[in-house]
């Protein structure tokens, strides 16, 4: 599995305290508590550098306002030139948000799934990865909604969520973490189906023959338990590093994934899945 060093990843380091309440379940946090992380008001500062001067007085509006001409905030800024800021003298890295970051490689990513498997074992390992990616996505959400309402001047309940969604993916994409696709049309059977392309994980740990990219469950899982105010699961359906093209998840409430994840450990291939349970 070991490939040449490269920089793939930028990692936040940025870690603020949460409430209580969001850190009383690693997975499982209660609707009360995912509401608290949609009051957060605007953080007019962690879109300082975005900010064109003597466009805007930074007022935030009920709803989304038709801007000509230039643009109050750089939305655009998904590209290396503007997304990274690096000071040589410090020795730091950063994002547009303020956010310190850090670049890590393939192997980096190796070793981490290698030294959790060999203190806690495989099942161990699965475990927390899924519990750190339900983690950040909790405290990434935090920092983001907020931004959202400073960077587009409106009310978050006015925005709409494939909106959101794409916004919030945007800097996962130019850090290194892959592009997506969202499947909404079975959402009133409860389901929400993601494809996820050049996954940092799968790719790094290449064909090992079973699914691994449980920190992307996770961090899916919390993230749209946030967008949608109750508590989710998500499991992965099918693999890049079981020689598939690209990995496939649902997004469903406990029961349906748990089912999802038992039907996988059958054999049941990421249709099969799908078709029972559209079922359920």
């Amino acid at each position: 599995m070991s490939k040449e060093p490269q920089l793939t990843n930028a990692i936040p380091l940025e870690n603020r305290s949460m409430s209580a309440e969001l850190n009383a379940s690693l997975d499982q946090p209660t609707e009360d508590a995912l509401q608290l992380v949609w009051k957060e008001q605007a953080d007019l500062k962690a879109v300082t550098l975005l900010r064109r001067s003597g466009i805007t007085d930074g007022t935030i509006h009920r709803t989304m306002s038709v801007v000509h001409g230039t643009q109050p905030y750089k939305h655009n800024h998904y590209h290396d030139e503007e997304f990274f800021r690096a000071d040589p003298a410090k020795g730091t890295l950063s994002n547009p948000y303020g956010q310190r970051m850090m670049r890590v490689s393939e192997d980096f990513v190796v070793a981490l799934l290698g030294a959790l498997e060999d203190e806690v074992g495989q099942g161990g390992a699965r475990e927390i990865m899924y519990k750190c990616g339900f983690q950040w996505g909790l405290r990434d959400m935090k920092h983001f909604l907020p931004r959202m309402q400073a960077e587009f001047e409106a009310e978050l309940d006015r925005q709409r969520m494939d909106f959101l969604a794409e916004t919030w993916w945007w800097p996962l994409t130019i850090t290194g973490w892959g592009t997506w696709r969202y499947d909404f049309r079975q959402r009133d059977k409860g389901l929400l189906f993601i494809e996820l392309y050049e996954s940092a994980v799968a790719q790094s740990v290449g064909d090992i023959g079973s699914v691994i990219c449980y920190f992307y469950a996770g961090l899916f899982a919390s993230t749209f338990s946030v967008l949608s105010k109750r508590s989710l699961g998500c499991v992965e359906m099918q693999c890049y590093a079981t020689g598939e093209d690209y990995c496939k998840f649902v997004i469903s409430d406990y029961k349906k994934v748990d089912a999802a994840a038992f039907w996988r450990g059958e054999g049941a291939t990421a249709s099969d899945i799908m078709k029972r349970l559209q079922n359920m």
